[in-house]
């Protein structure tokens, strides 16, 4: 069986949306500490691919994707849809998203994780909801969701 593509976004999923502005601009993201457990848990038995639309934040992002040992996309929202559909398509891809814009690819996917602060719409349109907040553990309920639909073994027990 092919592996599952899971794509997630960057802020207000992984991160807690917040942006940290000095006089120099965009300064700190807030990434919170149980995400990279979660991830760490399923990395081996699905494709992960971070995502982000905040260009002026792509640095920050990068370098927190990198240490976790993934990547990155600088996809913007209006670009997102026609990216999916050309680079992964729907069939196969679980996707984590929280604005707006994240709506209708949520709807689409496999299966659409937002975290329980996203947007209205996206929440609307997601398949699961999680029970944290983003950049407070979202990302590890969505992994431990996906882990339990679709990565589980079957044991003699569950029989």
């Amino acid at each position: 069986m092919e592996k599952l593509n899971f794509i997630l976004d960057v802020d207000g999923v992984l991160t807690t949306g917040h942006f940290l502005y000095s006089i120099e601009g965009k300064a700190f993201k807030i990434f919170g500490p149980h995400d990279g457990d979660g991830l760490k848990k399923i990395k081996d038995k699905v494709n992960i691919k971070f995502i982000s639309a905040d260009k002026r934040g792509f640095g920050i992002t990068e370098k927190r994707i990198k240490d976790m040992g993934f990547t990155v996309d600088l996809v913007p929202e209006a670009d997102r849809l026609n990216w999916f559909k050309e680079k992964y398509g729907f069939e196969n891809t679980i996707f984590m998203g929280d604005g707006i814009f994240d709506a209708e690819i949520l709807k689409l996917c496999k299966l659409g994780i937002a975290p329980i602060n996203a947007r209205k719409e996206a929440k609307a349109a997601a398949h699961f909801i999680t029970e944290s907040r983003s950049g407070e553990g979202a990302v590890c309920d969505a992994c431990l969701e996906v882990e339990r639909l679709f990565l589980k073994e079957t044991k003699k027990d569950d029989l």
